[in-house]
């Protein structure tokens, strides 16, 4: 008998044939996460890549449905920041500084207020957090009208300011102490002890110590609000009356209101989608550029838990 006879009649023993299938459904669970991973992004990018094409057609083929333009109208986005009564370089810096200014009020007044949390121990404290994270629980129609009698009696809205939009980001918000307080909890505290016997205050602590470990909560925590701040509508609808003072989606709104109606509905829809991609864009670099922080805190906080 030759020796390829002998291997052929040799027996596979059993370990190795769960290894082959493993292996096997392995490349088939792998195979299927694949196809549905691809699935879901091709149906989450859909839309913008229409949106980008259609941005970039004559008014008469917006919804055809081509998403290779057949006749091309890159004017249309030159057109967007000509169009009359729509101040779009006005809305844009509106909207830049209410943004950036909300999202850096709102990182460091609530990285005070979770560093305070994490690091003291006083009577009531774990009460006084279930307290604040309870006020998640409030949907914001519930404090819609009360929040729009304050500034009235105020008299900011009577003059048209813009305050409302970023001032009550000062005095922090629940989700963002939340997140920060369980990365100022996963720093040692010895590094504080240290840091008081070398006669440090608790500024200086949280300035030096906290702030720069914690630095990937801080950085997701102002690129959440700045998107927030960013395609905010509700707000700047109800407070904003002037058109100088629209933010972005709001203008975007004025835009729509101006043009997408008139005309029984044919109305000049490749500006406004032309507007909306120019609104989309920024976010999208953004988070392109940042988004190791996502993976970075993500991980972080993987390996507290």
């Amino acid at each position: 008998m030759s020796r390829l006879e002998t291997l052929q009649l040799t027996p596979v023993p059993p370990v190795a044939r769960r290894q082959r299938r493993w292996r096997s459904v392995s490349t088939l669970k792998a195979a299927v996460f694949s196809v549905v991973l691809v699935g879901l992004s091709i149906v989450f990018v859909y839309p913008f890549i229409w949106a980008v094409s259609a941005s970039l057609k004559p008014q008469a083929e917006v919804f055809d449905n081509r998403l290779i333009p057949k006749h091309w109208a890159l004017h249309n986005y030159a057109d967007v920041f000509h169009i009359p009564d729509a101040p779009m370089l006005t809305w844009i810096w509106n909207s830049v500084w209410i943004s950036t200014l909300g999202a850096l009020a709102v990182t460091f007044s609530s990285a005070m207020i979770a560093f305070g949390f994490a690091y003291f121990r006083f009577p009531g404290r774990n009460l006084l957090f279930g307290v604040l994270l309870s006020t998640m629980m409030l949907p914001q129609e519930v404090t819609m009208i009360p929040t729009y009698l304050i500034w009235k009696n105020i008299g900011v809205i009577n003059h048209g300011g813009q305050y409302p939009l970023w001032v009550p980001n000062l005095f922090g918000s629940a989700f963002y102490i939340f997140l920060q307080r369980q990365f100022f909890l996963g720093i040692p505290r010895d590094y504080f002890e240290a840091a008081r016997m070398d006669g440090d205050n608790y500024w200086t602590m949280f300035w030096r110590i906290a702030v720069p470990l914690a630095k990937p909560a801080l950085i997701v925590t102002f690129i959440f609000e700045l998107q927030a701040k960013w395609f905010d509508l509700m707000t700047p609808l109800i407070y904003l009356r002037d058109t100088a003072l629209l933010t972005l989606p709001l203008g975007l709104k004025t835009i729509l209101d101006s043009f997408g109606t008139s005309g029984g509905g044919q109305g000049d829809w490749q500006l406004i989608v032309a507007a909306t991609v120019i609104a989309v864009l920024p976010m999208l670099a953004i988070f392109a550029v940042f988004q190791r922080y996502f993976l970075e805190g993500i991980s972080t906080q993987g390996r507290k838990g």
